[in-house]
């Protein structure tokens, strides 16, 4: 931190022309900037290993704590960008889930499983309008907006499963009791699809003045039932303020300290509240951004998780790492 702010206090300053040309491209690289079509490729890796009960570690020893899942998922997003203030985009997202899964079931014992899945997820087509666009020597402002829809194109044999059971379950038990299994790794955290038709909204703010910049970003996804399940709606914002550290004619250096709040309501399984699921989490890392020319840029970045208030039993992310490419034609 202290070598970073020594780097940042040594590039501090006003911006001669060609600092501004920089800026330019890099905003360019990245699409910010009139019409174009870019294809982004990125990827997380999120593994959860941590157990967690109503938001504390869960402290007795169980077999229980030796469930994880492992997180891969690489999104490929081409976009057309119509004009500065018009756009659209589809994200592609391509899952690969590692897993083993230890739960302790009334009517079926132990259920001790380790393996992965993967395939196509859910595909989001977004359209995005520039609200406000305001550019100066000095200055710029960006507001956009975002509206979608997330599409039903993933794998739900994982769902199907869990509300066969819970189906199976509140007949044995009677109502009340959709699901007798406890663990911290479920069938739902595992499938590829949710089987709905959900909405994508959100806003997009960036602003800069001379080298230093700050980036905020909402989202929210509003759910809808499919396959007998309902995930919860979900909440994310997330943002911080960021400076260029290099500045050249044929690239750019930036980094940006970032916060993360997420929140997600409860699911609903055969039209009742899983109290195992939801949570409300806050992150914070850092993320390093570069650019090369008018048509390439890189970030990376890691999460690390300040809190999070997880619902009833479950399995948490320990970090998340992100990274992306972007290239513009």
């Amino acid at each position: 931190m202290k070598c970073a702010l020594a780097i940042l206090l040594a590039v501090a300053g006003s911006l001669n022309a060609c600092e501004l040309c920089a800026i330019y491209s890099a905003s360019s690289a990245r699409g910010e900037s009139g019409s174009a079509f870019l294809v982004s490729v990125s990827q997380q890796y999120i593994p959860h290993r941590i157990l967690q009960f109503e938001g504390d570690d869960y402290e007795f020893d169980s077999v229980l704590e030796d469930a994880y899942l492992r997180n891969y998922i690489t999104h490929i997003v081409p976009a057309w960008n119509f004009s500065s203030r018009f756009g659209v985009s589809l994200s592609v997202p391509i899952i690969l889930r590692e897993f083993r899964r230890v739960e302790v079931s009334s009517l079926d014992g132990l259920i001790d499983e380790e393996d992965s899945t993967s395939g196509l997820g859910d595909i989001s087509l977004v359209g995005r309008f520039a609200a406000i666009q305001k550019s100066a020597m000095d200055y710029s402002v960006t507001l956009n907006l975002l509206a979608g829809i997330k599409l039903p194109t993933g794998k739900t044999d994982r769902l199907e499963n869990e509300v066969e059971r819970a189906e199976r379950d509140r007949d044995f038990f009677g109502p009340g009791h959709p699901h007798s299994a406890t663990g911290g790794i479920h069938e739902h955290d595992l499938s590829l699809g949710s089987g709905s038709y959900d909405g994508v909204f959100g806003t997009a703010f960036t602003a800069r003045w001379k080298r230093f910049f700050v980036g905020q970003q909402l989202q929210y996804y509003l759910r809808t039932e499919g396959e007998d399940y309902e995930y919860g709606d979900l909440f994310i914002a997330s943002g911080g303020p960021g400076a260029y550290l290099v500045l050249h004619d044929e690239f750019t250096i930036s980094l940006q300290g970032n916060v993360f709040y997420e929140w997600m309501d409860e699911d609903e399984l055969i039209g009742q509240k899983s109290e195992s699921t939801g949570f409300e989490s806050w992150y914070a890392g850092p993320q390093l951004n570069l650019t090369v020319g008018e048509h390439f840029s890189f970030n990376a970045g890691v999460d690390i998780p300040i809190t999070i208030d997880n619902n009833g039993l479950q399995t948490v992310p320990d970090y998340r790492l992100h990274g992306g490419v972007t290239w513009r034609f």
